[in-house]
């Protein structure tokens, strides 16, 4: 029996051996697998020291912007105010043009009939004037007929008369 101590000890012996060799190699295999994990943190490492500085030229730049954003923004509230004022101006004075229209519309209803009787005495002043000048255009035409008329009988009286017949 005590053989089979010796036997059971070897056997115990030889699967702690073969323990001992998986463990190893499982560490070994683990070791290369621990360096590229080493070596892809490593990287990105170096890629968060990127980022970080890129992210904060980012802000900066977005600081820098929001600052001339709200300096623009000022500006333009003054540019606003001005047609603002513009507008109310333009208001007042479509106000003052209805009032001045208002104003001539009922000067016009007072004095309708005056205007009527303008425009009636303006109508007989332009017809009086059209046959004045009818009337002057005749009697101009009457003397240039009569001047013709003269010319023409002392053309006549300047010829000597001829009779009817032969010639001598």
């Amino acid at each position: 029996m005590e053989v089979i101590l010796y036997i059971a000890a070897i056997i115990a012996a030889i699967g702690f051996l073969i323990l001992c060799v998986s463990v190893g190699m499982t560490l070994f295999s683990l070791k290369s697998i621990l360096n590229s994990l080493a070596g892809t943190l490593s990287g990105i490492e170096g890629q968060m020291e990127g980022i970080t500085r890129e992210t904060t030229s980012l802000l900066t730049k977005t600081n820098s912007l929001a600052e001339d954003i709200q300096q623009k923004s000022e500006q333009l509230n003054s540019v606003v105010h001005a047609v603002k004022g513009i507008g109310d101006s333009v208001n007042g004075l479509n106000t003052s043009v209805q009032h001045i229209t208002s104003s001539i519309s009922k000067s016009v209803e007072q004095n309708e009939e005056k205007i009527a009787q303008v425009v009636q005495w303006s109508n007989v002043a332009m017809g009086i004037a059209d046959k004045w000048k009818k009337r002057k255009v005749i009697e101009q035409s009457q003397e240039l007929v009569q001047e013709e008329s003269y010319v023409f009988e002392a053309e006549q009286s300047d010829k000597p008369k001829r009779k009817w017949g032969r010639k001598k």
